[in-house]
């Protein structure tokens, strides 16, 4: 690319000069009134499912009070959008490629105990806090609560456990706490396809709690569905499957989970919009739970000195490109919900669209950054707690990577760049700008063989910064 177009290209996608540069750390916390850190995270919530947001078909008040009292960023990704990978990486501050973790089954294999040891929750504890986990974990085999530092609060994920740390924080403390507050919800909202596709086969739905929430929730609208769809949601302006769709995401995405490929294929459009009213319902079922723990937060008065995190470890399709469930780099389940919230350090009602942001990488370092304990090293990420605040001379990364099981994304501020491992049409590149929808993959317009190209460098670059070696195979020259 001519020298002239390749500094017009990396201004519109948001690059810069400081491309690959991290933000600066800020000056360590006081320790004589070090913050408690509160640490909400939710299961499978996508990024638009708050009200906050626009959206109209759900109320959140709690995370719209909390987003109200401080910063939600619009443009932040998980690492992978799966359980357990997003969920490593949480605690630990490295991709889940860093262990070779690309899904759930990978955890059942562990990883080195440095890892553990070097988590959350030790890094908290050895620095003088009280550190504390309540609800679901899903985290490697070896990297359970207490193996991470932790004190167990409660292995309930619904109401109990947000009673259960309302009670903790309501309690007195001779030292300050890092609390982590992990809810199940909306995740019930996975079992509505995958009991659906079961009764195809005359099996009876699955019997877990998860499940029964799900099916009790829909079983009255099931019944009288061509009625019931009014209340529902409509179809999203991207629910048609893409055209040129890597053959990746049918063959080994939605095959290897039948239930996925049995709804992209059978449901009719009643049932996706069923699908979305329940999700709406099941993520206000733990917005109610997050506002018991914000009420004890205020009830307690200790506001000013806590600091709130708020995330979810993924998203949801949701019914875009006519898909359900996690796992691939579309960003309905790519990009999560963040909030910060300090009262009286951190500006108030601000909503950030302009910074790049994993939650996976950054919000451990930016935990201890407001703590003033020293991240480990070696993190890809930073704190953003300046950013956070609007400090003015903060330099930022100009592109950001997320991983899936069978793929890699390099995100700038414009474009989206996803490549899979097989298929004769392994890549996508989308301009968010006039696509947020990414219905239109622009991988093979010849106008957009320079975006394509410098996206690819990009991503080979990170894939070697971050040593991932899964990852050299997404390398194209």
């Amino acid at each position: 690319m001519p020298e002239m177009d390749r500094r017009t290209f990396l201004r519109s996608a948001g690059l810069g000069s400081a491309a690959l540069a991290l933000p600066r750390i800020m000056q360590a916390a006081d320790p004589k009134r070090r913050p408690n850190i509160v640490f909400i995270i939710t299961d499978q919530q996508a990024a638009t499912m708050m009200s906050c947001t626009g959206n109209r078909w759900l109320k959140t008040p709690a995370l719209d009070r909390l987003a109200a009292g401080g910063v939600r960023f619009e443009r932040a990704y998980a690492a992978n959008p799966v359980c357990l990978p997003n969920r490593f990486s949480l605690f630990t501050g490295h991709m889940p490629s860093k262990v070779g973790i690309r899904h759930n089954g990978d955890g059942r294999n562990g990883v080195p105990k440095r890892f553990a040891e070097q988590a959350m929750g030790h890094l908290f504890r050895k620095a003088g806090y009280e550190t504390v986990y309540g609800g679901k974990v899903h985290l490697p085999r070896g990297m359970g609560v207490q193996q991470c530092g932790f004190r167990g609060l409660t292995s309930d994920s619904r109401g109990k456990l947000a009673e259960a740390c309302a009670q903790f924080i309501k309690g007195k403390h001779e030292r300050p706490f890092l609390l982590v507050a992990s809810f199940i919800n909306p995740h019930d909202i996975c079992y509505m396809a995958i009991n659906d596709h079961r009764r195809t086969k005359n099996q009876r739905p699955i019997g877990n709690l998860d499940s029964r929430i799900c099916e009790g929730l829909i079983a009255e609208p099931r019944k009288r569905l061509a009625a019931f769809v009014e209340q529902c949601p409509p179809l999203p302006a991207n629910h048609a499957v893409p055209d040129r769709e890597p053959e990746a995401i049918t063959e080994k995405f939605l095959k290897g989970r039948m239930f996925r490929y049995y709804a992209r294929a059978q449901w009719p459009d009643e049932m996706w919009r069923l699908h979305r009213w329940a999700y709406c319902r099941l993520t206000e079922m733990v917005d109610r739970h997050v506002g018991v723990v914000l009420d004890a937060l205020r009830d307690a008065g200790i506001e000013e000195n806590t600091l709130v995190v708020f995330t979810s470890d993924h998203g949801d399709h949701d019914a875009s490109h006519k898909l359900e469930h996690k796992s691939i780099l579309y960003d309905e389940a790519a990009r999560i919900p963040l909030v910060l919230s300090w009262k009286g350090h951190i500006p108030a009602g601000r909503v950030d669209d302009h910074h790049l942001v994993s939650n996976g990488l950054d919000i451990l370092p930016t935990v201890c950054d407001a703590a003033g304990i020293a991240s480990p090293k070696g993190l890809l990420g930073a704190s953003i707690l300046p950013v956070a605040r609007g400090d003015r001379d903060v330099q930022w990364r100009g592109h950001l990577a997320a991983e899936c099981r069978f793929g890699r994304m390099l995100r700038t501020m414009r474009y989206k760049y996803v490549v899979y491992d097989s298929g004769e049409n392994r890549e996508q590149l989308f301009d968010l700008q006039t696509d947020p929808g990414e219905t239109r993959s622009l991988a093979d317009d010849p106008k957009h063989k320079a975006v394509l190209d410098e996206h690819r460098k990009l991503l080979a670059a990170w894939v070697e910064r971050a040593g991932d070696a899964i990852g050299k195979q997404y390398v194209i020259a």
